[in-house]
């Protein structure tokens, strides 16, 4: 049978992108998932995610690739390339299973020399204390019989300018010769590998680029709620030191942070730190501010309504763009969720507009969706803009919009706008 040169376990955000340039780069690429109708679609040409078109899948088809539900092909596969989800759970402490169910696939497939990879965000010493004893028990030996090493993702859906081919790709391997094995393999189609010491140092670089973040968007969150009461326009301030050309990164504040590395990463390292008996402050307190920004956009939405003699209750609130990052459809970790919860709780008349989302509910509650921008924000009470998407006439949204709340900072403050 024909030897595959990378098998991608896990089709979503992070894989198919893999799968994309490997493929591109002529690499015999196959894809597998669990999800039928993921393996379905693909083999049809069709994308269900942003970063991919119905023509890139096409073209992937037409290069050899092909998607599976056959875990058997992983045993003819030279290097295998697992990118399932790390979520966390109801008492948000990581939740590994996919990780270890697609191991222990891995495991009952795995044949000698092949190289195996783990891209899921993880906590430190996941690669070398969960992944490879797993590995192990199919009797070959990491670093002997098969390479092993860890490579964080480094997706970010909808950037134009940087994608998987440019963005440099950070390497760690069980031992040396599992790091240029890997290393070797990530340099035939993408521009830039780093390769790091271990497995553990490749697993910390991913958690300490989210963590950075993470502190630095609630650092600005929390300057957003007092400089309102203190009548400071912040987003002016923060332009302002954005001009200094050293020494200032920008961030800029908002409803929440959502997408699958901001909420999601930095409790992973914080997961890791407890278990050394002791909390990890700085990233405790982020996720804390954090996480209380869709209350403050709900508060600060009943004091504009207060402002004009009207109550959440009965109050008709249309909410623009509902994903969490603008001009995509991606909706993981959205703050719009919570916002609309909150909202939904006082009694508000909810309704949402998005040009990437054709239905949207709330714990089951469909919300309506508005077919017409002009008319929804004409006719609502507040219009709550969430997300700036490009197809947004946001000029029209101030002509017509009775009020506005702009947690993004787009709009000029006036006497019926207010930015967040």
């Amino acid at each position: 049978m024909t030897e595959i040169d990378l098998a991608v376990i896990g089709l979503g955000y992070v894989g198919m992108p893999l799968a994309k340039e490997a493929a591109g780069a002529g690499l015999r690429v196959v894809g597998v998932d669990v999800d039928p109708r993921k393996v379905d679609a693909l083999n049809a040409g069709q994308s269900y995610i942003d970063d991919l078109t119905d023509a890139d899948v096409e073209h992937m088809l037409a290069n050899g690739f092909s998607a599976t539900l056959d875990e058997t092909v992983l045993a003819r596969s030279n290097t295998i390339v697992i990118c399932v989800p790390t979520p966390l759970d109801e008492d948000h402490r990581p939740d590994l299973s996919a990780v270890e169910g697609a191991t222990r696939t891995v495991a009952r497939n795995l044949s000698k020399g092949t190289l195996v990879v783990l891209e899921s965000t993880t906590w430190p010493g996941t690669t070398d204390e969960v992944a490879r004893p797993l590995l192990e028990g199919s009797g070959l030996v990491a670093g002997e019989d098969f390479h092993l090493a860890f490579s964080p993702e480094r997706i970010d859906p909808g950037n134009p300018k940087f994608g998987l081919h440019n963005t440099p790709k950070v390497v760690g391997g069980y031992t040396p010769t599992c790091r240029d094995r890997a290393t070797a393999f990530y340099g035939r189609f993408i521009e830039q590998v780093v390769p790091v010491s271990g497995t553990r140092e490749a697993e910390m670089a991913k958690l300490l680029e989210n963590t950075y973040r993470h502190v630095n968007i609630a650092l600005v969150n929390e300057m957003a709620i007092f400089c309102d009461e203190l009548g400071i326009d912040l987003w002016e301030s923060i332009e302002a030191a954005a001009t200094k050309p050293f020494g200032f990164q920008k961030f800029l504040p908002g409803p929440g942070v959502g997408g699958h590395c901001i909420p999601v990463d930095p409790s992973y390292l914080s997961y890791t730190v407890r278990k050394l008996g002791y909390p990890f402050r700085f990233v405790e307190l982020a996720q804390e501010i954090n996480e209380r920004m869709p209350s403050y956009v709900v508060a600060r939405v009943q004091r504009l309504l207060n402002s004009n003699k009207k109550p959440v209750n009965g109050a008709k609130v249309v909410m623009l763009g509902v994903t969490y990052k603008p001009d995509i459809a991606d909706e993981r970790e959205t703050p719009a969720l919570p916002v609309a919860r909150a909202l939904l709780e006082l009694g508000a008349e909810l309704s949402f507009a998005d040009p990437y989302v054709k239905e949207w509910s709330v714990d089951g509650t469909a919300v309506p969706r508005e077919e017409d921008l002009a008319e929804a924000v004409t006719n609502a009470d507040v219009t709550l803009l969430l997300q700036q998407h490009a197809a947004f006439d946001l000029d029209m949204v101030e002509a017509k919009a009775k009020l506005v709340l702009d947690t993004r900072g787009v709009l000029a403050e006036g006497e019926r706008v207010e930015r967040l």
